[in-house]
């Protein structure tokens, strides 16, 4: 697997990326950010929507910070996962991410952003030539989707992050920067319901960092990852339920890897009035996943059950 040719941009500033990003959008050129490369590099040497031009974050300094209230987009999650200074939830979250070698290179941003994964997408360029690629990445033939056929307006490939649903249940801002300048959003707003699109980021804007509500001490919570194996795998469903201590009625309830992008369920929630067995029946009610990972549907679907349960229960 040879990695394509591409022009590789090292800006020195959170300006200087901006500045970049605006040329090369003026010139029409197509670019990918690139922050630790464990997901993008993967995708690039299988030749998956690779772009002629890269911009690296990894020279700017100061957007690795960690603490309680806010993470910057190239912290990693090695770092983030061993930090006394985080979250126990951010912290717990991020050492079931991968392995031991991969969260040494990966970062906060790029797990948040990153791509969406399926069977049909993520396999070898002569692999997807031969069943005349998909919808996501149709190579311009405007090829069908391969999970629900005869059609090619939407995307059903599975967001597998492991962090976000953990963020969002801790109400996670997320703090967005580009040509156009900055932005905020809550993070259960960033995404956005398709497998191509995936979230609300604009051509040329970037995650600049993540913060937390002052108040983020005074939160508790567990996630729980379902998995093939205990190292090395994305989920195949994951559920992280945050509360504030002393308060069951401040539970909040998020799942990932169940569709394509991560969820918070406030109505699934204040439906059930507190009782947990209705969160989960709710949940399950909710979620659709398709037949894309590696575990079939109909299991990811009931297990999310368990998975809710066992979040939301968790030091009670």
């Amino acid at each position: 697997m040879l990695m394509p040719p591409f022009e590789l941009h090292l800006p020195n500033t959170v300006e200087e990326a901006c500045a970049i990003a605006a040329d090369l959008l003026n010139s029409g050129d197509e670019f990918d950010w690139i922050a630790g490369g464990t997901d993008l590099i993967p995708n690039y040497k299988w030749h998956i929507n690779t772009k002629p031009h890269v911009i690296s974050l990894t020279k700017i300094a100061g957007i690795d910070t960690i603490s309680m209230t806010e993470i910057g987009c190239m912290a990693r999650l090695s770092n983030i996962a061993e930090s006394d200074s985080v979250h126990p939830l951010v912290a717990e979250a991020a050492s079931k991410v991968a392995s031991s070698l991969i969260r040494r290179n990966a970062t906060l941003g790029g797990n948040l952003c990153l791509d969406t994964r399926c069977f049909w997408f993520n396999q070898t360029e002569e692999w997807r030539s031969s069943i005349d690629w998909c919808h996501k990445c149709d190579c311009g033939t405007g090829s069908d989707c391969r999970v629900i056929p005869n059609q090619n307006t939407l995307c059903v490939a599975t967001y597998q992050g492991d962090i976000a649903p953990n963020l969002m249940v801790l109400n996670a801002t997320v703090h967005l920067i580009g040509p156009k300048g900055a932005r905020s959003v809550l993070l259960h707003d960033f995404y956005q319901l398709d497998g191509m699109t995936r979230n609300i980021l604009e051509p040329g804007e970037f995650m600049l960092k993540i913060t937390l509500p002052e108040d983020i001490a005074d939160w508790t919570g567990s996630y729980r990852k379902l998995r093939v194996r205990e190292s090395w795998d994305f989920p195949e469903a994951g559920a992280a339920a945050a509360w504030k201590k002393g308060d069951r009625g401040t539970l909040r309830v998020a799942t990932t890897a169940l569709e394509s992008i991560p969820r918070r369920h406030d109505e699934e929630v204040a439906s059930a009035n507190g009782d947990v067995k209705a969160i989960c029946d709710a949940i399950y009610k909710s979620t659709k996943p398709v037949n894309n990972t590696s575990l079939p549907p109909r299991y990811r679907r009931n297990m999310i059950k368990v998975l809710v349960k066992r979040a939301c229960e968790e030091s009670k």
